[in-house]
């Protein structure tokens, strides 16, 4: 272990710097010091305030820790306060650009990456970002002290080396082509944050990070804010210029739709995106639409469609026959929902990589294949088949064919009605509970209710507040509940902490189905290790394909535009809309306030 540690530190005590970015598949825009990204104004006066909510489900925070499982920290805290190795862009879904490091430099065998820091990079209490700051942040994030997603993400990263007092090497498992951009993508924070005390108890002291703002008063509570630190080590960045220009940046918390859209209009802030197409077909309109005041955006992007579904929860008895699974997914009639409930803004979900490239098809390819053939004593006969489309009620089809399919496919896993009931062979109901923190769903789970109550079934719908849901979630304590995955331009390990098997077995994980295939952990390492976009390309449609056909969610549907109401009086906005955006994000980093709002 001495000489191969040895070993290491000399083939990397001098490297070739070369790289101020890195590209999974080699594919660089920006080259060596650039002065800004194309979608931004580099002359973006500074000043002003935006005031958001939220996108996220709504609570307090009780801790300013975001890296633990216990507890609610403030939205926004880590990508305003934390910063990573290497930066990312709404350009390019696979490449990432220096920010704490100034140079980077991946080992010809690709078992290591190594990171030169910036000098001028500095914590908030003005000390050095320093390699043995980045080690103590790898070290922590991998500990038991913090929620184990961590452990996850980072499982093929050996260890992290401080080779000097500013250059850092990770050493990996496997060839892995995303794994710098893992690493890299780890946010850092200072040694002195919480020391002395267990990482999981760090829970009301304010973090040591280096990003470019603070928090203007750091009490626990419900609404925060943050403000633009004019000292920031990173202004001048090309991965900075025009970026980040509001001096303070708000999030106001409300608890319920209602008084959220009232508190819009009321002028409490300034930008939200809605999530609900009720809303936004009724909601959004009179006077201070009319007069300018208030605006809807629907803001276009080239982002892959979210997943979002009702999610089975495998551990639970009802749910482990895949025959059951795919007769409750026949009881949903999304044509009907999306003509009266949502007013036909919505798509229908079609496997779990809807509107992208990682989106399966018919009959498997070639290319998928070829994949799937060694591990055809791994995978289920039906996935060399084509795969489906989400269930249609559009004429010739109707919902009352699809639950005599679904009739017919309980019959066959041995439940059948009875006694006014839906039973197995020892008598028992076919009952399920759905959780959600959102009373304003039942508009919508209540149609899918009704049609399960045709089949026998009774699905009872149990609202509860966010931490309870939560933590009901973490602990797999739940039946039957709703999820929304962003699509992903970049999908690697993140996966694993999805759909792998080890996650299923780890509360805390986001693997909520208890998903736990070997076929699936076979095409998992199959992703994360993908070294081509087309090899990238190819796995995540096998992964696709094996999702849809394992039955494990009810699909549901998706938006192709981020509908928004902000005040344009306010702000500008840079004339280049990004291809690939989360438009939160966007609208704080890129926007700039209007002289009477600076």
């Amino acid at each position: 272990m001495r000489g191969f540690l040895l070993a290491g530190l000399l083939c990397c005590a001098f490297p070739t710097w070369a790289a101020h970015a890195y590209a999974q598949f080699g594919d660089i825009k920006y080259p060596p010091g650039f002065t800004h990204f194309s979608y931004v104004n580099p002359d973006a006066p500074k000043g002003g305030e935006i005031r958001m909510v939220p996108p996220t489900r709504p609570t307090n925070f009780d801790k300013f820790n975001p890296f633990t499982l216990k507890g609610t920290s403030p939205y926004g805290i880590g990508g305003l306060l934390f910063e990573t190795l290497l930066t990312g862009n709404f350009d390019e879904p696979t490449t990432a650009y220096g920010l704490l490091a100034e140079d980077v430099e991946v080992a010809p065998d690709k078992l290591s990456v190594t990171f030169r820091l910036n000098p001028q990079a500095r914590f908030h209490d003005g000390k050095p970002v320093l390699a043995a700051d980045v080690v103590h942040s790898f070290k922590t994030l991998t500990s038991k002290e913090a929620a184990p997603q961590y452990r996850t993400v980072y499982a093929e990263v050996k260890q992290a080396v401080v080779v000097d007092e500013r250059t850092v090497r990770f050493d990996f498992a496997s060839p892995n082509p995303e794994l710098p951009l893992v690493v890299g993508g780890m946010a850092v924070f200072s040694r002195e944050w919480g020391k002395g005390k267990p990482f999981d108890q760090v829970i009301s002291e304010v973090p040591i990070g280096s990003g470019p703002y603070r928090i203007a008063n750091p009490r626990m509570g419900r609404d925060i804010t943050y403000t633009r630190d004019p000292n920031y080590w990173g202004w001048g960045l090309g991965v900075r210029k025009g970026q980040l220009n509001f001096d303070r940046i708000s999030f106001k918390v409300y608890l319920d739709e209602t008084s959220r859209f009232e508190g819009l209009k009321a002028g409490e802030f300034d930008f939200m995106r809605e999530f609900n197409s009720r809303n936004w077909a009724r909601q959004y309109k009179g006077k201070q639409f009319d007069n300018g005041e208030l605006a809807k955006g629907f803001f276009p992007n080239r982002n892959p469609g979210d997943f979002q579904g009702y999610v089975f929860n495998l551990r639970k008895p009802q749910f482990k026959d895949i025959r059951v699974r795919q007769a409750i997914a026949l009881a949903l009639d999304f044509e009907w929902m999306n003509r009266q409930l949502f007013y036909g803004l919505y798509k229908r979900v079609d496997g779990y990589f809807p509107n992208s490239d990682f989106h399966a098809e018919g009959l498997p390819k070639p290319d998928e294949l070829a994949l799937m053939e060694p591990l055809r004593d791994k995978l289920r006969p039906e996935v060399f088949g084509p795969v489906p489309l989400s269930p249609r009620t559009t004429p010739p089809g109707s919902l009352r064919e699809n639950l005599r399919q679904a009739q017919a496919l309980l019959k066959e896993a041995g439940w059948t009605y009875r006694d006014g009931a839906l039973r197995n062979a020892k008598g028992e109901a076919f009952t399920m509970e759905f959780l959600n923190d959102q009373p304003s769903l039942i508009r919508i789970v209540g149609p899918f209710q009704k049609a399960l109550e045709k089949l026998g079934i009774t699905m009872t719908y149990r609202v509860v507040d966010f931490s309870l849901a939560q933590q009901r979630m973490e602990n797999f304590n739940f039946e039957l509940t709703t999820r929304r995955l962003p699509g992903n331009m970049s999908p690697g390990v993140e996966l694993l902490e999805l759909y792998g098997s080890k996650a299923a077995a780890t509360p805390g994980s986001s693997n909520y189905w208890g998903i736990a295939d070997p076929g699936i952990d076979a095409i998992l390492q199959k992703i994360v290790t993908a070294k081509t976009r087309p090899e990238l390309t190819t796995a995540m449609r096998v992964l696709d394909r094996l999702l849809t056909l394992g039955y494990y969610s009810v699909p549901q549907y998706y938006g192709s535009a981020f509908p928004v109401g902000y005040r344009p009086r306010r702000f500008v906005l840079p004339p280049v809309i990004p291809p690939y955006y989360e438009v939160d994000a966007w609208a704080m980093s890129t926007w700039w306030a209007t002289p009477q709002n600076r």
